[in-house]
């Protein structure tokens, strides 16, 4: 497997735009552009005897999409995945700032 990080940034190439903003699709004159929060990390490695391996990963939370309706524009959010990614957020901001509070007592 000679040059597995060269490999591995070909595929790489491919992420991006393409995989935050979907295909269009028009549905009775809507238009429809989904939109997803995407992250991603790729690993390899080889020892001196040529032998390598690698490996990735990546997640895609569905935000919303943009909606075109003749000449009006706007973004409608996904609010089952904003409430899945904001529960954590909420939960790790209060803990956080109550352990602020308790050090500000001493």
């Amino acid at each position: 497997m000679p040059n597995l990080a060269l490999e591995l940034g070909k595929q790489a190439a491919s992420l991006g735009v393409n995989s935050v903003y979907g295909e269009q699709q028009d549905i009775d004159g809507i238009r429809l552009v989904p939109v997803a929060l995407s992250w991603s990390g790729f690993g390899a490695g080889e020892d001196d005897g040529g032998n390598g391996g690698g490996g990735g990963g990546g997640v895609a939370i569905p935000l919303g999409a943009y909606i075109r309706k003749g000449d009006d524009l706007r973004f409608e959010p996904n609010l089952v995945s904003l409430i899945a990614v904001g529960i954590p957020f909420v939960w790790v901001a209060g803990r956080a700032f109550s352990r602020v509070i308790r050090a500000l007592k001493r």
